[in-house]
């Protein structure tokens, strides 16, 4: 590959993002309760990442389980809340309940980011149409980055997806990196690197202890050098 390839981690506190940092990860996804698939983290929380390390974080705008937007007001006062907490860059992603985007409630908080970086999380596997979904953000400000597995089930069963998706970089609506995440496993990597993937995202795999244990500097420094240092 050209460039170094992507290494995002997830964090739920400054201890995981000074370990994230050490292992040589190039980003953090901020968020708190894995039991809910990772909801928006506390102003404290993110100002405490934001004096702990330089690397970049993205902030998880998400307020309850499933892909729902809820209450959409709420969300923009937390995404201000979130600015005034130091973060820059973020990461959200609607459903409606037909499985297309919801674009009024996108419209809403990306007109609040106002031009901040961010990514769209893996409510695309979860989409009635990846494509459509895609081309509607096409020229959404902000908007560098889909967080997918390729499909609800995992990298397993999306890995096709992905590789036909990395063909189409450049197209209307495939400009975005492609971060892939969602039980990615080491094995993986030779494959989707020679499919010119260049953005890989992990959670439980930065954590031998699991959940209840923190990100670990040697688990991501694996990672590190399997993607290339």
């Amino acid at each position: 590959m050209s460039k170094r390839a992507v290494l995002e981690v997830i964090a739920l506190d400054a201890e995981d993002a000074v370990a994230a940092q050490a292992g040589g990860a190039d980003r953090l996804e901020l968020v708190t309760d894995m039991a809910a698939d990772g909801l928006t983290p506390s102003a404290a929380t993110v100002a405490a990442i934001r004096a702990a390390v330089d690397i970049d974080v993205r902030v998880m705008l998400r307020l309850a389980d499933g892909f729902a937007a809820g209450d959409v007001e709420r969300l923009t006062r937390v995404a201000c809340e979130m600015r005034e907490a130091g973060a820059t860059q973020f990461v959200l992603g609607f459903l409606d309940a037909q499985g297309d985007m919801d674009l009024g409630a996108v419209e809403r908080i990306a007109e609040v980011l106002d031009g901040c970086r961010w990514t769209f999380h893996r409510a695309i596997d979860r989409a009635a149409s990846r494509d459509a979904l895609r081309k509607q953000l096409a020229d959404f400000p902000g908007l560098d980055t889909y967080l997918t597995a390729g499909a609800a089930g995992g990298v397993d069963d999306g890995l096709n997806v992905l590789v036909a998706e990395a063909r189409r970089r450049g197209e209307p609506g495939y400009e975005q990196q492609l971060l892939v995440g969602g039980g990615l496993r080491l094995d993986h990597v030779p494959g989707l690197l020679d499919a010119g993937i260049d953005g890989f995202h992990i959670g439980g795999a930065a954590r031998p202890a699991g959940w209840d244990g923190p990100v670990s500097a040697d688990a991501v420094s694996q990672w590190r050098r399997v993607l290339g240092q």
